[in-house]
């Protein structure tokens, strides 16, 4: 072919087709960068304005009231509208009636105020658009993703070869490590890969054991990996709400006499109730005599790590197989933000495989980090880069104040709960939960059975109550079966001051209660 017919042969044979008028609404031309420019500044201006600066914890409609009113929105019209009008419909529509993570009064669940350095950075990593599945699509999000699980790991002083990845959170984590641990006993005890196989005849006697108060995500993955919730073996915790050493033992022992092959063990850092945390030295001796795979859910309490005074509550984390931490929650991220850590990452070998478009086996030998072989996930954020830039901003010190904060602020609260005549503390706190009742009085005469519906019908009408008139956002939960109210501190910004009137709400309102509609005599 000479070079004229080699130039002939390139020449475009029909027209070229005309970018659309929508592709200015994407980076790389100066006119979609501008009108990314304008449409940023616009979000920042609708979040301070409708959320930011309004005032209590939720101030919407109720769920029927809510639905109706948000019928009436065009989801996905013919034409579309410019950026301003839809900017303004969420503002009004959406961001005035939801949840104000920031407000003081908002102090329910593990749901924390983001910090300022993670919402700069959630701008960066939703505009790049980095896949975190293989190196070409994110290559220095993936060096440093690796970066910050290798800190992750000395944190929780992890040994050399540890790893991990970064996971949508607890969830997520718990599935991943159950996978692991299956799967390695299956192919230590049976020789049998799990990934080429499948589950053995065996799997139906495969158990996991954990407390009464550890994550439901444990049977969520029991039942994910086929197991089922019956594979799952709660054992009771003992006064401070931590798993009961004496009934793990028996336990133990009981399902190895009746032919049950226990194969993990959930130790938890952090309950989501009460905050406890399990005795995890004990829990890795005993996990090690019987060559069981430890995980500690530390979805919560893990933030402990970063502060020298609350460290020794995780004493004997660093002997785990396998550690969940969110960052979503006492490291102040945006949701998602969680960690699954391995502490041998030789184990990943489990969940390997290989896809020629995307991690080829040849990237391995040289070194090419596709980490899409250590997650549950394919296309995946980048959001290591949020703690990222939160560490660098705030610092260890910074954060670690943070937390230890929040942690004294539930111990103050606690004390005065104790001193009010009309409050009951369930139990001491151990982070920063506090779970406590409105304490309604209870006529002679009635039976104990009465009583105790009594209790449980005020402060379920109570909690209620109080989150319909935007007064104090509570969590709810049961203890024996009887309802319970609960503060979750995450935000450094509440002070006492906050939750005392917080618990003057209650104790106001539950007062209206008795007498107004539930006194039942």
């Amino acid at each position: 072919m000479t070079g004229d017919e080699g130039a002939e042969s390139l020449r475009p044979r029909t027209d070229a087709p005309t970018p659309p008028a929508a592709a200015d609404a994407f980076l790389g031309h100066p006119d979609g960068n501008a009108a990314y420019e304008d449409a940023i500044r616009r979000a920042r201006d609708a979040l301070v304005e409708s959320f930011a600066t309004a005032e209590g914890p939720y101030s919407g409609p109720d769920p029927e009231a809510l639905r109706k009113q948000l019928d009436e929105l065009a989801v996905f019209p013919d034409e579309g509208e410019s950026v301003e009008v839809v900017l303004e419909t969420v503002a009004d529509e959406i961001l005035d009636r939801s949840v104000r993570v920031h407000d003081p009064g908002c102090v329910a669940h593990l749901h924390c105020p983001p910090a300022i350095p993670a919402l700069a950075a959630e701008v960066l990593l939703s505009g790049s658009n980095q896949s975190m599945d293989s190196f070409d699509q994110a290559p220095a999000a993936s060096v440093l993703e690796e970066r910050v699980i290798d800190v992750c790991c000395d944190l929780f002083e992890y040994p050399s070869g540890a790893d991990g990845v970064f996971t949508s959170g607890g969830t997520e984590s718990n599935v991943l490590s159950l996978l692991l641990a299956r799967d390695w006993y299956c192919e230590t005890r049976f020789d049998r890969s799990v990934q080429t196989a499948g589950l053995p005849p065996e799997a139906a006697d495969l158990r996991v054991l954990c407390s009464d108060a550890a994550h439901f995500t444990t049977e969520q993955a029991a039942h994910l990996l086929g197991l089922g919730d019956d594979a799952v073996v709660t054992v009771p915790t003992d006064d401070d709400r931590r798993i009961d050493l004496s009934a793990l033992d028996a336990t133990l022992e009981r399902l190895e006499a009746d032919g049950r092959r226990p194969f993990a063990l959930v130790g938890t850092a952090g309950t989501t109730d009460f905050g406890s945390i399990d005795p995890l030295s004990a829990l890795a001796d005993r996990a090690a005599d019987r060559d069981l795979w430890l995980h500690v859910d530390a979805a919560y309490g893990g933030a402990c790590a970063i502060s020298d005074r609350l460290r020794p509550k995780l004493a004997g984390i660093d002997r785990a197989d396998s550690i969940s931490v969110d960052f979503h929650k006492l490291f102040y991220q945006p949701i998602g933000c969680g960690a699954f850590l391995l502490r041998d990452g030789e184990r990943y070998r489990l969940l390997e495989r290989n896809a020629a478009y995307l991690n080829p086996e040849r990237d391995e030998s040289t070194g090419v980090p596709n980490l899409v072989s250590k997650s549950l996930r394919t296309t995946r954020r980048f959001d290591a880069l949020k703690p990222f830039v939160t560490f660098n901003a705030l610092g260890r010190s910074g954060l670690a104040d943070c937390v230890e904060y929040v942690c004294d602020l539930a111990d103050a609260v606690a004390a005065e709960i104790r001193s009010e005549p009309a409050l009951e503390l369930c139990c001491e706190p151990e982070l920063s939960a506090v779970v406590f009742r409105y304490r309604p009085d209870r006529p002679s005469g009635r039976t104990d059975s009465s009583e105790l519906a009594h209790v449980d019908r005020v402060n379920r009408t109570l909690r209620d109550e109080l989150l319909a008139d935007d007064a104090v956002l509570l969590a709810r939960t049961e203890i024996d079966g009887i309802a319970a109210l609960k503060m979750t501190l995450l935000n450094p910004r509440t002070t006492l001051s906050d939750l005392r009137d917080a618990l003057e709400t209650v104790v106001d309102r539950g007062e209206t209660l008795e007498c107004e509609v539930l006194d039942p005599t």
